[in-house]
């Protein structure tokens, strides 16, 4: 019911009514658009960063996300928690217990935001950079970067939160256009604070990480206006609701801690993966080349990926909040489709166009481009495999899952790529190519294993409920 004077709450019903297909693609063309531009932005940033820093800018920006996404990974699983109660609430029609979960989300993630993961990120930035065998060059430029976005991130990851709720209501198209106000404020500081213009200097990769921490906040102040006048699906609460609720929150960390488990075991995957990159032959040209394919040009699959990954778990919990689980198994289908079709476009730009696309991040060197070439044929099959194991990943979640992923990602990209690449290392030294084919195995068994556990159908009898603590 809403409040006087105010339109009153109500959720999309095409998403738990008439075509499937209809319905997923509703949801999913916004939230790919917004994923896609916002991976744009970090395109954007490594291409003026190879121009007026250089390969060690590049370096410096793909080590430090490494560890950043650490920090970005561990709060999500709070909004994955938050995701998952909403869109399930939301296809019950429970307006008001949507908006106490949102809120809840809020308070969370600034108490382990403010009080945990930035003053313990800022302290062990030096030494992760050392783990990582990023070069002295690298850290210099690295660090101040790694530090700017760790102590003024919670603009950016209240954008984040924010977005997820919308999108587990039903709203995806209003995320988009923040996201697309965000990415435009984000290009436009960018281009000035990385290259100088006038009486601003150049700030070089510094100047990425401010422009990354300021735009999400100037429009976080935008998405605060539009809740406090009841202008978005997700209103503000008011009186006893503004008090911290402990049910509630130990629903979040219950459903969503295991997804940040998964979301840190996924990079600590990877900063194990650099770490052999760094040990290769031509190091710095290949932590490059990690950086700019892995980081940013494959990202056009995983933004696209995580995009589907959000329509297909709101279609989920919403259709099994109406008690309609045959409909939500036929949306995690509908969405694996849409998600191979966009992997398959980006695979063959991969492939028939690697040194035009290394060229934009002013990547000339020869050993550069032979191993970015080398390297994107690998990608263009694992886009393949990790846009279906996305999709289902959200399937699972949207049903209340979260374990399951987690212990896919603990055997596909923890356990098994760092474990064949340390046997081979110390047996038969390593190569590029042998690196390349390792992400590619992690990727094919995470996949598979994400379609087994879909398909087998537990995640139809979780329940979902909250209980106020009040």
């Amino acid at each position: 019911m809403g409040r006087k004077g105010s339109k009153p709450q109500r959720f999309d019903p095409a998403i738990t009514e008439g075509p499937i297909r209809k319905a997923v693609w509703k949801l999913a063309w916004p939230s790919v658009l917004q994923n896609v531009v916002a991976g744009l932005q970090g395109i954007v940033d490594h291409t003026l960063i190879g121009h007026y820093v250089g390969t060690t800018g590049n370096a410096a920006v793909g080590v430090s996300w490494l560890l950043f996404l650490v920090v970005v990974v561990f709060v999500g699983s709070v909004y994955t928690g938050m995701g998952i109660l909403v869109a399930r609430l939301a296809g019950a029609g429970k307006a008001d217990q949507v908006n106490r979960v949102v809120y809840q989300a809020f308070l969370t993630s600034v108490l382990v935001v403010g009080g945990i993961l930035t003053p313990a990120g800022i302290f062990l930035a030096p030494s992760f950079l050392v783990w990582v065998n990023a070069t002295p060059e690298v850290q210099l430029e690295a660090l101040p970067y790694l530090r700017t976005l760790l102590f003024f991130s919670f603009g950016l990851l209240f954008f984040y939160m924010i977005s997820a709720a919308l999108r587990a209501a039903g709203d995806a198209r209003t995320p988009l256009r923040l996201g697309v106000l965000t990415t435009l404020l984000n290009l436009a500081l960018s281009v000035v604070l990385i290259r100088g213009l006038g009486p601003i200097p150049a700030f070089g990769t510094l100047g990425a990480a401010m422009g990354t921490v300021i735009a999400p906040a100037v429009v976080s102040l935008i998405v605060l206006y539009l809740m406090f006048t009841d202008s978005l699906i997700i209103r503000r609460v008011k009186g006893k609701m503004l008090l911290p609720d402990w049910n509630i929150i130990r629903k979040l960390f219950s459903f969503g801690l295991p997804s940040g488990f998964q979301g840190i075991a996924m990079n600590l995957g990877g900063i194990l993966i650099v770490g052999f990159v760094g040990s290769l032959t031509h190091s710095k040209e290949a932590q490059a080349v990690y950086a700019v394919c892995y980081t940013q040009l494959f990202s056009l699959v995983t933004w696209s990926s995580v995009g589907l990954m959000g329509a297909t778990s709101t279609i989920v919990g919403q259709n099994l909040g109406a008690l309609k689980p045959e409909r939500a198994m036929q949306g995690a289908r509908t969405g694996a489709f849409i998600a191979l079709g966009v992997a398959s476009l980006i695979g063959v730009l991969f492939l028939f166009l690697p040194d035009a696309l290394l060229g934009i991040f002013g990547m000339s060197d020869p050993v550069v481009l032979d191993l970015g070439s080398q390297f994107l044929a690998y990608l263009s099959l694992s886009g393949l495999l990790v846009s279906v194991a996305i999709n289902y990943t959200g399937a699972l979640q949207g049903g209340g899952d979260t374990r399951s992923p987690l212990l896919i990602t603990l055997f596909s990209q923890l356990l098994v790529p760092p474990g064949v690449l340390f046997i081979l290392q110390v047996n038969y030294g390593l190569l590029p190519e042998y690196v390349w084919r390792v992400i590619l195995l992690g990727h094919f068994l995470r996949c598979v294993l994400s379609v087994i556990r879909f398909y087998q159908g537990r995640w139809m009898q979780i329940r979902v409920e909250i209980e106020s603590s009040w």
